[in-house]
């Protein structure tokens, strides 16, 4: 399965936009071994390097994750700034569901809604992780919580629903 296109974010650093949608996959990652694409010198350089950014560095996450190459992403998570930022967290729970430690993903989720209640990609994941572990009326809770929130018609929203009628998960 396949991550998810954009996660709901806000950071300190102002990186990430809450709200965001993307249903698009990311294209293959530009860079292997957990390296990260740096724009201005277009060469990939290792994830601390200090000219990156955290967009680029979550950028690079994104698409190691799509390709399923969990400890790459790792590797980037671990070089961002604001290790607490929610998709740093749901990132993190991601890769726990696709590796299947569905105990620490909720951990991260939860953690990732206590930062940002209205990250509804966490919350679409908290719930296709919920209907994997059997528990579909607290999924059907946090696809309550995403339409209130404003998430009706959004990815979190259609992919949450697919996994309470099919009990599959999605990504995207």
């Amino acid at each position: 399965m396949r991550l998810a296109a954009t996660f709901l974010l806000c950071s300190s650093v102002s990186v990430f936009a809450a709200g965001s949608d993307a249903t698009a996959p990311p294209p293959p990652p530009d860079c292997t071994g957990g390296q990260v694409l740096e724009t201005d010198s277009n060469s990939c350089v290792d994830a601390q390097d200090s000219r990156l950014g955290d967009q680029e560095r979550y950028e690079a996450v994104r698409e190691y994750a799509y390709d399923e190459a969990f400890d790459d992403a790792l590797t980037v998570l671990d070089a961002m700034q604001d290790q607490k930022a929610d998709g740093v967290l749901t990132y993190r729970g991601y890769i726990a569901r696709k590796t299947g430690d569905l105990p620490a993903a909720m951990t991260w989720y939860e953690q990732a809604l206590e930062t940002n209640p209205d990250n509804l990609l966490a919350r679409s994941y908290m719930g296709q992780t919920l209907v994997l572990l059997g528990k579909p009326l607290e999924a059907e809770e946090q696809l309550n919580e995403i339409i209130a929130r404003g998430g009706t018609g959004t990815w979190a929203e259609t992919s949450l629903s697919k996994s309470l009628a099919t009990g599959e998960t999605f990504s995207y």
